[in-house]
């Protein structure tokens, strides 16, 4: 098999100093790896990682916004973890959704128009 795991996940902010500093705070962590206009954590179980790249490093004619995949990033509670990201400022793109044998998924955007996906699945935990 070629793919062998999510590499990376990579979100891009205009403001990329505040949207640093809000996902400094949603992640509860400095980011590990740190250039300009670039920063990269390292979360969960199988240390994952999350790019926030500023948006002057967009690649030309890729639109802005909520488009293409969406990346769920597991949690042991849906709704408690969108009420908590809503706080921070993030916006309810879709409210948790229960999608049957245990799976619930929400989406919401960040502050910077970047699609985040959340989700408890009874597989990942399997997994572990």
């Amino acid at each position: 098999m070629t793919f062998r795991g999510m590499a990376t996940v990579s979100y891009f902010a205009s403001d990329w100093a505040a949207a640093r500093t809000w996902y400094t705070r949603v992640l509860g962590a400095d980011p590990y790896f740190l250039r300009d206009g670039y920063a990269e954590w390292r979360l969960g179980d199988r240390q994952a990682e999350l790019g926030l790249i500023d948006a002057r490093f967009r690649a030309p004619g890729t639109p802005a916004g909520p488009v293409g995949a969406v990346l769920y990033w597991h949690v042991d509670d849906v709704g408690a973890e969108v009420a908590r990201l809503l706080e921070l400022g993030a916006t309810e793109h879709e409210p948790p959704q229960d999608r049957g044998h245990g799976f619930v998924t929400a989406t919401v955007l960040d502050p910077f128009g970047n699609l985040l996906g959340i989700m408890y699945n009874p597989h990942y935990l399997e997994m572990l």
